[in-house]
This record gives structure tokens, C-alpha cells and sequence, in this order.
């Protein structure tokens, strides 16, 4: 199958290329490919003659989003929209890749692919736009919603808590915000055999279970062998100036029912902790980083 990646540099970008290594792939980065230029998402479809696209491109930065909604707006909807036209003209389905913060979490139960969404904060109405914009597109797709992705290749939260840790900084885990993680080593397998079944539509795919940060955080210690506290905060302790859904877990259960399962989040975090990145930034001292 010739798939064409978007945001191939990114984390998901990253382990889709491992995950498809059987396939002929093509996962240009931001530098090579500008999901915003409509051109040239046509071309990149058009000159590869990809069977598929899977759009992991997006923008995530959450804090950023909020300064800046027009611009996140104009990747995550409008870039999107993009990508899911020319997918639509050239008769390639597309797998749009989603988020969990496209609800506001107060449901106060896990999500599945029936709930109605309500984003709490840009990001999340920048991904929302992005699902309607593929949904509007008229072509044959599949809208992935994930959440609290991590893996190699980047520093990810796992990463980062390590890195505080190991310096002897102060550590704080909000614990009303919950979610699944979700290793992006896992997803590229499920994405991979869910676009494999021609099955079209909405589906989940999270880590199974689900944890607050500070369960996470700690979780991520405890593999380590890092002793350390993790002070229990609220996300308004942190005077951020948006908010996180409080409890967006994702209930996995239209892939579910195709087979296609993700292993439970502790599991997948041992994985990744034995992962030569984690072995090598627990034992760089850490004046030298």
C-alpha cells in the first residue's frame, strides 16, 4: 500500500514510519509539506499516487493555540479541510487524526464515539473544525481521535518528568485532569490495521484505562527508580490561561468491535521506558544536560 504521511517528523509521524515499514511511505514534514497550502497537498497526493493518507500533521500546543486560535485554526481546521478535499478529488480516503479534547470532560465517564463533543479550549475547537472539514469534504475517511500521546523520538511527557526529576526539581501532577495515555508505538499498529479494513467512519483509539497526570507522572517514576515526591495540584494552581477537559478518557469500542485493541496504558509505559531514549536520559548526569 503506498501511504502518504503528513506531519512525518512529528511524534505519530515518527512511529507510523517504524509501524509501516512494509508499505511504501512517504512522510514529509512541516518543511516539506504545509498542510495550509492546498497546492501542494494536491501535488503531494497526485506525485507519490497515494492509496491513502493518514494526516497526523497538526498543531498541539495548547498554550499556544490560545494566544493564537486563527493560526492553529488555519492547520488543525482549515489545513485539514485541505488535505481531506484533495483526498476527496483524487479518490483517496483519508484517516484524520483527532483528540480527546474535543469534549469538555464533564461527563464524568469515559467517551465513546456517540458523545457529543463540546471543546473547552482552541486546540480543541481547532481539532473539531478539522473533523467537520473532513466529514464535509466528500470523500472516504476515517476520524482517529486519540489522547495524551507520547513515544520516542521527541521528549514527551514521560521524558520531562524524568528530566525535572533527575535535576532535583520541584514535582507537581494535576490530578483533575484525566485521560489515556496513549503510546504512539500502539496507535501506528491500530491505525494501520484500521485502515486496513475499509470499514470507514469515527473511531477511538486510546490506551486502555485511564489516570489523572499525577498518577501518570508517578507511574513514570516508579519504572524509572526515581524516588521522588509528586505534590497533587489542580490545573488552576498553574494560572494557565485555558483548561483541559477534567476527565476526557476515550472508550475504544468501534475498533473494538473490528479487533483492533490498544494494550492497557501501564502496560505500553513499561514499553517505552525500556526504550534506549529512557535508559539514556536516566543515566546522563544530569549537570550535563
Amino acid at each position: 500500500m503506498r501511504i502518504l504521511v503528513t506531519g512525518g517528523k512529528g511524534q505519530l509521524g515518527t512511529a507510523l514510519q517504524l509501524a509501516l515499514s512494509e508499505h511504501q511511505i512517504r512522510a514529509p514534514g512541516h518543511a516539506a509539506l504545509d498542510v495550509t497550502s492546498a497546492t501542494a497537498v494536491r501535488e503531494a497526493i497526485e506525485t507519490f499516487r497515494a492509496e491513502i493518507v493518514i494526516h497526523a500533521a497538526a498543531w498541539t500546543d495548547t498554550a499556544a493555540a490560545e494566544r493564537d486560535p486563527a493560526a492553529a485554526l488555519a492547520v488543525n481546521g482549515e489545513g485539514s479541510g485541505n488535505v481531506a478535499r484533495a483526498c476527496a478529488a483524487t479518490g483517496v480516503p483519508i484517516a484524520y487524526v483527532s483528540s480527546n479534547e474535543v469534549f469538555d470532560g464533564e461527563k464524568g465517564a469515559p467517551y465513546d464515539e456517540d458523545d457529543a463533543t463540546q471543546a473547552i479550549n482552541e486546540y480543541g475547537r481547532s481539532k473539531l473544525a478539522g473533523e467537520k472539514a473532513v466529514e464535509e469534504a466528500g470523500g472516504d475517511f476515517y476520524i482517529v481521535r486519540t489522547s495524551w500521546l507520547y513515544g520516542p523520538g521527541r521528549l514527551s511527557f514521560p521524558e520531562k518528568i524524568i528530566d525535572r526529576a533527575r535535576a532535583g526539581g520541584a514535582l507537581r501532577g494535576v490530578t483533575d485532569e484525566i485521560a489515556s495515555p496513549t503510546w504512539t508505538g500502539d496507535l501506528a499498529v491500530a491505525l494501520l490495521a484500521l485502515v486496513s479494513t475499509g470499514r470507514f467512519g469515527l473511531y477511538h483509539l486510546a490506551g486502555e484505562g485511564s489516570c489523572s497526570r499525577k498518577e501518570w507522572a508517578e507511574e513514570v517514576l516508579r519504572l524509572a527508580g526515581i524516588d521522588a515526591p509528586v505534590e497533587a495540584v489542580l490545573q488552576a494552581d498553574f494560572g494557565l490561561p485555558y483548561r483541559k477537559p477534567p476527565h476526557s478518557t476515550l472508550t475504544n469500542r468501534r475498533a473494538a468491535e473490528l479487533g483492533i485493541t490498544l494494550r492497557p496504558w501501564r502496560e505500553a509505559l513499561a514499553d517505552h521506558m525500556s526504550t534506549p531514549q529512557i535508559a539514556d536520559l536516566i543515566e546522563a548526569p544530569a549537570a550535563h544536560r
